[in-house]
């Protein structure tokens, strides 16, 4: 089903997840801690979004193959279901506006008003239809090409109940590039068994599902750090985290400059 969009890092191969497990002794209040040491999934090459939602018959077949991208550690694939078809006699239980209001705001940057469902946005500026294999893994080819596009090493660090994200310095010096740096918590899948709607009937599994968005702060080209408490970004369901490091602002998302991810116990 199509939306004619008119209707309302340097890699860090060395880097690596530390994960810790605190065991108090309470007559003693001691406290014993097990780091727990997993590689991180290195050198991202595309952060790719899907557009989709329960309520549009096209979708399930792009549902798949971000199911399948997810699967390569080289990308970071990302499940953005939308509102705008709710109306349609089955309202989503997984959307959110939030990435309705985004999907809108990657065709006003680009100029081309092409909002639709299954949208794929990849590193931030192409667009093609999400049941497109050929045409995804074309595009992540094409946007590679332009200058800084995933090219800025970012790490996540788990220690106990907090993430410490690390963003390093641009590679051009630090008046070269800026960007946002945004968390997201995921659900890596999550099926649904849908009532109503084009799909009814059916049960679709959603991989990596965005749960909840935080802004971390602004990266401006220097090396940076902040640290969030899960409790933040965490919900029933959530067992990983994607951080990425965005051109532009909220309101007018740029090119990806670089992204890590995470999985979280």
């Amino acid at each position: 089903m199509f939306f004619d969009g008119r209707f309302p890092v340097l890699s860090m191969t060395a880097m690596m997840a530390y994960h810790s497990i605190s065991r108090w002794s309470g007559a003693l209040g001691v406290c014993a801690i097990v780091a727990i040491i997993r590689p991180a999934h290195a050198d991202p090459r595309a952060v790719v979004e899907l557009f989709t939602s329960q309520g549009c018959s096209s979708c399930p077949p792009a549902d798949k193959i971000l199911g399948e991208l997810a699967k390569d550690p080289s990308i970071i694939a990302l499940s953005m279901p939308i509102d705008y078809w709710d109306y349609l006699g089955w309202k989503d239980t997984l959307a959110d506006s939030r990435f309705s209001a985004r999907q809108k705001a990657y065709s006003q940057m680009r100029g081309d008003r092409e909002v639709y469902t299954p949208q794929v946005v990849i590193n931030g500026s192409a667009h093609v239809v999400g049941s497109d294999r050929a045409g995804i893994e074309s595009a992540i080819g094409a946007t590679r090409k332009a200058d800084g596009v995933m090219s800025v090493p970012v790490s996540m660090t788990q220690l106990g109940k907090q993430i410490t994200v690390s963003v390093a310095a641009s590679a051009k010096g630090p008046a070269a590039m800026h960007g946002e740096v945004w968390i997201c918590s995921i659900s890596k899948s999550i099926p649904i068994s849908i009532g109503r709607g084009e799909n009814s009937g059916h049960e679709v599994t959603y991989h990596n599902v965005v749960r909840n968005l935080l802004k971390l702060g602004d990266w401006t080209g220097s090396p940076g750090s902040w640290t969030v408490p899960l409790e933040n970004i965490s919900r029933d369901g959530v067992d990983g985290a994607v951080v990425y490091v965005q051109d532009g602002s909220h309101d007018r998302p740029g090119p990806m400059l670089g992204a890590a991810y995470t999985t979280l116990h």
